[in-house]
C-alpha cells in the first residue's frame, strides 16, 4: 500500500487544474502582447488573479502580484524593508518569529547583518506568539531598536501547524505605524483568510501547496503600500515583478484556489477527522510520545509527534520502506543534521527534536491510509527503541 503524508511538502496537481493547463498549451502567446492571441492569453491571467484574490479575501484583484512562489514572494517583501530602511531617517528595526519558514528567517538575518535590528519572537510551548511580549517589542520606549518598521509572522507553521491570531498581531502592529506581512502559504486552502479583516500589507501565496503547479505563487501588496522589486526588467505586474508570464502556471493557480475556495470547509472538517484518528491512534498504540502545536489552533491537516528514543530518520526510512511517506519537518531543511528550529522554539530538547515526525494529510487521505500508518507505525518505533542507546523516558520531559 502507498500511503503519502507530506502534502505540507507539496501537493499534487487536481485532475481539473492539470486539464485546464493542458487547454492553455495552445493559448502560447506572451500576455503582454497587445495582438488578439496576447489579449486572449492575458484575459486568462487576469481571471487567475481574480480567482487567486478570492481565495484570501482581496477586494481588489490588482493587489496580486504574480511570483514565481512563496520564497520569491517573501524576498521581495524584505528586500522592500531594506530600501526604506537605508533611506534618511527609515525604521531599522524588524519584529519575526522564532519559527518562521527559512527563507523568512534568513531573509531577515540578512538585513541584521546589514545593520538591521531584528528580533526573533519566541513562541510557547504549542508554537504561539505572546501578543504582550510583541507590543512591548513595538513600544519604542520599552525596547531597543527604535521604532518598528516590518511585523512578519507566519499564519500557519509548516511543521507543528500552529495558527496564528493574525488580526490581533496585525493591529498591534499597526497601531505602533509598522507594516504588516504574513507568509501564508501553509494557510491557504486549509483555514480562512481575509487579509482585509486582518489588516496586512502583504501575504504570501504558493500555488503548488493547493494542488497546483510549482514555480507559481503570488504576493498580496495593499494599495499604497510600498514594494520594491526584486526583478527588473519589464512591466509586467505593474513594473513591480519583471519577467514573462508563466500563462500556464498562473491559469492553474487561479483555478487551483478556485476550488480550494470552494471546497474549503469540507475540506478542513474532513481533514480534522484524520488527524484526531491519527492522533487518537497514535496516543493509544504507541507509549510515550509527545504531540507538538497547539492542541486546537491548527491546520486540520498536520500532526507533528516526537517519539522519544528513536531517531527522525530511521523512522522515516522505516515508513518509507512500508510505503508511507512522511517528513521529519520541513522539506526545505531536509538534509540538515540540526534538529528543528521550530520545535527547539517551543522548548523540545534537541534530541526528542532529533526524533520527530510531521504527518501532513491532504485530499488523497483516506481512513484505510490512516488504519495503515496506526498499524506498521507501533511496531516501527518498538524496534527503533529496542535499538536505541537513549531510553524513551531519557527524552519524554525534554
Amino acid at each position: 500500500m502507498f500511503v503519502y503524508m507530506d502534502y505540507n511538502a507539496t501537493t499534487p496537481l487536481r485532475e481539473e487544474v492539470r486539464l485546464r493547463m493542458i487547454e492553455d498549451l495552445e493559448v502560447f502567446a506572451n500576455a503582454s502582447s497587445m495582438h488578439e492571441a496576447g489579449r486572449r492569453a492575458r484575459d486568462g491571467v487576469e481571471k487567475a488573479r481574480a480567482q487567486v484574490a478570492a481565495l484570501i479575501g482581496a477586494r481588489d484583484p490588482q493587489s496580486l502580484i504574480f511570483t514565481s512562489g512563496g520564497s520569491e514572494s517573501n524576498n521581495t517583501v524584505f528586500n522592500t524593508m531594506y530600501d526604506l530602511g537605508r533611506r534618511p531617517g527609515g525604521r531599522k528595526k524588524i519584529i519575526t518569529t522564532a519559527i518562521e519558514h527559512p527563507c523568512v528567517m534568513n531573509a531577515a538575518k540578512r538585513l541584521a547583518d546589514e545593520g538591521f535590528h531584528v528580533v526573533f519572537l519566541g513562541v510557547d510551548g504549542q508554537g504561539r506568539i505572546g501578543l504582550e511580549e510583541l507590543e512591548r517589542e513595538l513600544d519604542p520606549s520599552r525596547s531597543a531598536g527604535g521604532a518598528t518598521l516590518l511585523v512578519s509572522v507566519m499564519a500557519a507553521n509548516n511543521e507543528i501547524g500552529t495558527v496564528q491570531d493574525m488580526k490581533a498581531i496585525a493591529a498591534s502592529a499597526k497601531a505602533a505605524g509598522a507594516l504588516v506581512h504574513s507568509d501564508a502559504v501553509q494557510a491557504a486552502g486549509k483555514v480562512p483568510i481575509d487579509v482585509a479583516a486582518w489588516g496586512l500589507d502583504y501575504l504570501t501565496l504558493s500555488c503548488h501547496k493547493i494542488y497546483g503547479p510549482k514555480g507559481v505563487g503570488a504576493l498580496y501588496v495593499r494599495k499604497g503600500a510600498p514594494l520594491e522589486p526584486l526583478i527588473r526588467g519589464g512591466h509586467q505586474e505593474l513594473g513591480l515583478r519583471a519577467g514573462t508570464y508563466n500563462n500556464q502556471g498562473i491559469l492553474g493557480f487561479g483555478l487551483a484556489a478556485e476550488l480550494a475556495s470552494r471546497d474549503l470547509a469540507s475540506f478542513a472538517s474532513r481533514l480534522l477527522s484524520l488527524r484526531e484518528r491519527l492522533k487518537a491512534g497514535i496516543a493509544a498504540a504507541v507509549p510515550d510520545v509527545r504531540f507538538n502545536g497547539h492542541p486546537t489552533k491548527v491546520l486540520p491537516n498536520t500532526l507533528n509527534v516526537s517519539f522519544p528514543g528513536a531517531e527522525g530518520e530511521a523512522i522515516l526510512l522505516s515508513l518509507d520502506l512500508e510505503g508511507i511517506e512522511v517528513s521529519t519537518g520541513s522539506a526545505c531543511a531536509s538534509g540538515s543534521l540540526e534538529p528543528s528550529h521550530v520545535l527547539m522554539a517551543t522548548g523540545v530538547g534537541p534530541e526528542l527534536a532529533h526524533g520527530s515526525i510531521r504527518f501532513s494529510m491532504g485530499r488523497g487521505t483516506t481512513e484505510a491510509e490512516v488504519d495503515y500508518v496506526l498499524a506498521q507505525l507501533p511496531p516501527i518505533i518498538k524496534r527503533l527503541r529496542r535499538m536505541s542507546t537513549v531510553p524513551s523516558s531519557a527524552c519524554a520531559d525534554a
